[in-house]
């Protein structure tokens, strides 16, 4: 008599259900990794255009000669208007950016990983003395993992010098 060569319906049977498992297992491992990726790219760039926005404006305001816009202490506007020499430079939102306008162009300073929002500038200080502004503002990432939206509210204050 000949042996017959082949699986047996339980051999099959154990085989795929230990390539179902670990399956299951890497595809639990893949996305987890997916998702921690994307949640660090959502935190960083929050994080990094804060920053850059906060040193652009404390550069701008550390060189201004005046402020135009908001004017008088204690009054608030969504636009910052300063003049650098005959130079002036606007910030404004426009959409989901901040955009900076000056004789040169226009341009955003966050990054398409972030938005801006609630934008508010209010003068601080006196009209004969270097004026502060506080800077008011929430930068959202448009990066979504499963643990949610990153968003940042930022409240900061510049003075001139």
């Amino acid at each position: 008599m000949k042996k017959q060569r082949g699986f047996t319906i339980a051999e099959l049977l154990i085989y795929m259900g230990l390539l179902t498992i670990l399956m299951t297992i890497l595809t639990r491992l893949f996305t987890a990794t997916i998702d921690v990726q994307l949640s660090s790219e959502a935190t960083g760039g929050v994080e990094e255009d804060s920053r850059y926005i906060y040193s652009r404006l404390a550069y701008d305001l550390a060189r201004a000669d005046s402020i135009v816009t908001p004017e008088s202490p204690g009054s608030r506007s969504t636009t910052l208007t300063i003049m650098i020499g005959s130079e002036t430079y606007s910030y404004r939102v426009s959409g989901t950016n901040l955009i900076l306008v000056n004789d040169t162009g226009e341009g955003a300073l966050n990054s398409y990983m972030t938005g801006i929002s609630n934008v508010t500038f209010t003068s601080l200080g006196s009209d004969t003395g270097k004026k502060s502004i506080q800077v008011t503002y929430t930068i959202t990432s448009t990066i979504q993992s499963s643990s949610g939206t990153v968003m940042r509210n930022i409240e900061t204050t510049i003075t001139q010098r």
